[in-house]
């Protein structure tokens, strides 16, 4: 029986990237939120992730991986 593998530290991200400031005109512009929504925070996914690829969220003490794939799309694992 083999051991299992260890998963490699995940990157913390820097204080600028955990606390992201608001998105620009044009960014905000851009996303399709219908007016009949409550007003909901939006976050920048390439702000979280510092302008790499992978962010860790923790939410209750567990700890979450948000990846940007090449492809342009989020995969959050836990």
């Amino acid at each position: 029986m083999t051991a299992p593998l260890a998963r490699p530290p995940l990157p913390r991200p820097s204080a600028a990237a955990a606390v992201p400031g608001p998105l620009p005109d044009r960014a905000a512009a851009a996303l399709p939120l219908p007016d009949r929504l409550p007003a909901v925070p939006v976050h920048d996914a390439r702000r979280l992730t510092g302008g790499g690829a992978l962010a860790a969220i923790l939410l209750d003490g567990q700890c979450y991986t948000l990846r940007i794939t090449k492809a342009g799309r989020l995969i959050l694992t836990k």
